[in-house]
């Protein structure tokens, strides 16, 4: 894709948002979200971030804290220091250490298709 490593929106550390955000573009989150989050390409979660909801993204990387499910439909890295409450479902998975992890992982959408026929 043409538009690898590009931010489209940013949600700056200062910034608290009550609601649900969605973006086709890449989204960089350094503040804190009350609500489901969805883009269709990448989504990054800065170290002092802290999200309560649900989120679907092509590629996420995960530095702070999530609170809520995700589903990305290739990569997920969570990043040392990161804390996940909730379920994740993805085809690639990398876990640095000192993550805290609390929920289900479900890898690979095709093993998840097959699951609701």
């Amino acid at each position: 894709m043409e538009k690898e490593g590009k931010i489209d929106s940013l949600i700056g550390k200062d910034t608290k948002i009550k609601g649900d955000l969605q973006s086709s573009g890449s989204i960089k989150i350094d503040g804190q979200v009350e609500g489901n989050v969805i883009t269709d390409d990448s989504l990054i979660v800065g170290k002092e971030s802290v999200i309560h909801g649900n989120m679907q993204c092509r590629n996420a990387v995960i530095g702070g804290k999530v609170v809520g499910n995700i589903e990305a439909q290739e990569l997920l890295e969570y990043q040392a220091g990161a804390q996940m409450s909730g379920d994740i479902s993805c085809k690639g998975l990398i876990v640095q250490e000192g993550v805290f992890f609390e929920g289900n992982c479900r890898m690979a959408q095709k093993a998840r298709d097959k699951e609701k026929v």
